[in-house]
């Protein structure tokens, strides 16, 4: 093989540093509670194979395979408490990646904003930025830190503190659609949507907060398949089925 051929095949990487929001519940494989060791361990291998290109990789995981702050606070919690209760699943959940990751060779750091030091670090930007300087993957755990604001909210904030360049956000569908492509037919999915769309028509990409500090700050957001394998290479290397929303 010649070095122009070889060069050929490789991926072409158009972005530096991104991070990767992924919900709790991808976390559950086919179970309906808690963590799936083999659904990890695969996650973990689509973020190995985009980190040897040497893409600069952060990640939020939510916490809704263990505990979710608002349905707790719908059967009666105090929605602070309840909150509370689901920053710290995202921890575990955090953990888990951390591992998976580290059996691969990646090496890791959970980095939370409720300070538990005998099992992450806290939260100090320019350390984080460090990490993912000297080729770290970074895990930001317990969202923000404040109750009522979502993991995608958090997923937002870390993006434009770390300067990423997109957020990924994997979800269980190839991209977004107008309507549920589940449970219609019909439904037609989005090669690109503005901010303000996803918020007029209530898309769903993430909450309303998290869309607008994505549009203030300019900041992409990749909304593609986690399930289906290679997609997140894929999207990297220029290929493959997904949504950008843009301004």
């Amino acid at each position: 093989m010649t070095m122009m051929q070889q060069a050929a095949d490789e991926p072409q990487v158009s972005y530096k540093r991104v991070l990767l929001k992924i919900s709790g519940e991808a976390l559950m494989g086919d179970q309906g509670y808690g963590l799936h060791p083999p659904t990890v361990a695969r996650i973990a291998q689509e973020v190995k194979s985009v980190h040897d290109l040497g893409v600069e990789i952060c990640m939020v995981i939510g916490g809704g395979n263990i505990f979710r702050g608002l349905a707790g606070s719908a059967q009666g919690m105090e929605r602070t408490t309840a909150d509370y209760m689901g920053m710290l699943a995202t921890v575990m959940n955090a953990l888990a990646m951390q591992s998976a990751l580290e059996a691969l060779d990646i090496h890791t750091r959970v980095i939370s904003a409720i300070p538990m030091d005998q099992v992450c670090e806290p939260y100090i930007r320019r350390r984080a930025v460090r990490h993912l300087e000297k080729g770290r993957v970074v895990i930001f755990a317990a969202g923000t830190g404040n109750p009522y604001f979502t993991t995608d909210t958090a997923a937002t904030l870390r993006a434009n503190e770390m300067t990423c360049q997109a957020i990924f956000k994997g979800t269980k569908v190839d991209g977004v659609y107008d309507k549920d492509p589940k449970k219609h037919a019909d439904a037609k999915r989005y090669d690109k949507v503005s901010y303000d769309e996803v918020l007029q028509k209530h898309l769903g990409v993430m909450d309303a907060s998290a869309i607008a500090l994505a549009r203030d700050n300019n900041l992409p957001i990749i909304v593609f398949s986690l399930d289906e394998p290679g997609g997140f290479l894929g999207i990297l290397a220029g290929r493959g089925t997904y949504t950008l929303v843009k301004g």
